[in-house]
């Protein structure tokens, strides 16, 4: 007997948890949106969290392309490699704003016969966009520091680097907390990341008042030094997005999540036992699948009842997770093989007849 999804509930009805987001916007919408369970809040629910995270990413856009513009405006003026090499990186990390903008929009598309999971696999490929841009950042960071310290040029208006480093550092941080608090709400691992990217950005550029402060001391050199640091900076970033990236790609997940699943899965009445867990993230949302195991003198009908209480259950309990799969396994007692007590052949297959080996 094998339950897997509710036939009678649409194909395309998409599922979310029904624990309220934290941080301040989920206190606030908290206040002045009532809770509810009805079924169509998951549709809403995983269309708002595709339209938070769109909006997340207009915003950053627009603020780390004014950040970015103003210290454009002020390496032309000052000549500093560390603040041209802050600029760069804060360039690349506002291009990264557009293929997470366009994966959102894409992921939203319904699932068709072609792509039967939908389309928010795009949200992961464009992770990969991340990752090369950051590369690039670094790549030209670090050329033009050395270039810098073998070809060295007088630095003016150290007052005029170091204001450019301090709004460097304030412009990343509010993206940074915009970011984080609105990938967390909507269970976006890239965009949470993205914002720990801009984080560290704004640390970086703090390092640029750092070389302002040690060219003003009389060591001109510290300039394209601090450049170079802030080249392996955005490098160890990269190792960091890059792990991430692949890993989401190859269905990583937090063991500690399969292990709640599971936990969840065995409380609910009926269910004897609890295998097979698998959960994998599709863009921001998580879809899983198990065996449970339960009596099998039980009818069809309360097999499938349990499988769907244990469904509701984890569609209720766990973040970010929009589909389960339920696989009843019948078994006398927890424990015992499962398959062992179903028998080999079907009765009636061919008339009575003898059954073909097909081993």
């Amino acid at each position: 007997m094998t339950t897997d999804r509710q036939d009678h509930e649409p194909r395309n009805h998409v599922h979310t948890h029904h624990d309220h987001p934290g941080g301040v916007v989920g206190f606030v919408r908290s206040l002045v949106a009532a809770h509810s369970h009805d079924g169509t809040d998951h549709v809403d629910t995983a269309l708002e969290s595709s339209a938070k995270g769109i909006r997340a990413v207009k915003v950053s856009l627009v603020a780390l392309l004014a950040t970015a513009v103003a210290q454009v405006a002020v390496v032309l003026v000052t000549g500093s490699v560390a603040l041209m090499a802050d600029t760069i990186h804060n360039f690349s990390d506002a291009l990264t704003s557009v293929p997470l903008w366009i994966a959102f929009v894409v992921g939203r598309r319904a699932a068709t016969k072609r792509f039967t999971y939908g389309y928010r696999r795009a949200e992961d490929l464009a992770g990969l966009f991340i990752v090369g841009m950051i590369a690039f950042s670094a790549a030209l960071a670090g050329w033009e520091s050395i270039n810098r310290l073998l070809d060295p040029r007088p630095i003016t208006n150290l007052g005029l680097v170091m204001a450019a480093g301090m709004i460097g550092f304030v412009g990343n941080e509010l993206v940074a907390v915009y970011r984080i608090r609105v990938g967390r709400e909507i269970g976006s691992a890239a965009l949470v990341a993205d914002g720990l990217h801009a984080r560290t950005d704004g640390f970086t550029s703090l390092a640029v008042v750092a070389g302002a402060i040690g060219v003003a001391l009389g060591f001109p050199q510290a300039d394209p030094i601090v450049g170079l640091l802030i080249t392996v900076a955005i490098v160890w970033i990269l190792k960091d997005a890059a792990r991430s990236v692949f890993s989401r790609l190859m269905d990583a997940v937090d063991p500690a999540l399969a292990d709640d699943i599971d936990r969840r899965a065995r409380a609910i009445g009926g269910v004897e036992g609890v295998d097979g867990v698998r959960v994998r993230w599709i863009g921001h949302r998580l879809e899983a699948s198990l065996h449970a195991t339960v009596d099998r003198d039980v009818s069809v009908a309360h097999g499938h009842a349990i499988a769907e209480d244990v469904r509701r259950e984890l569609l209720r309990r766990v973040r970010g997770l929009d589909d389960v799969l339920v696989h009843i396994d019948p078994c006398r007692h927890a424990g015992a093989d499962p398959h062992a007590a179903i028998p080999p052949e079907r009765p009636g297959d061919g008339g009575g007849a003898p059954q073909e080996d097909r081993r």
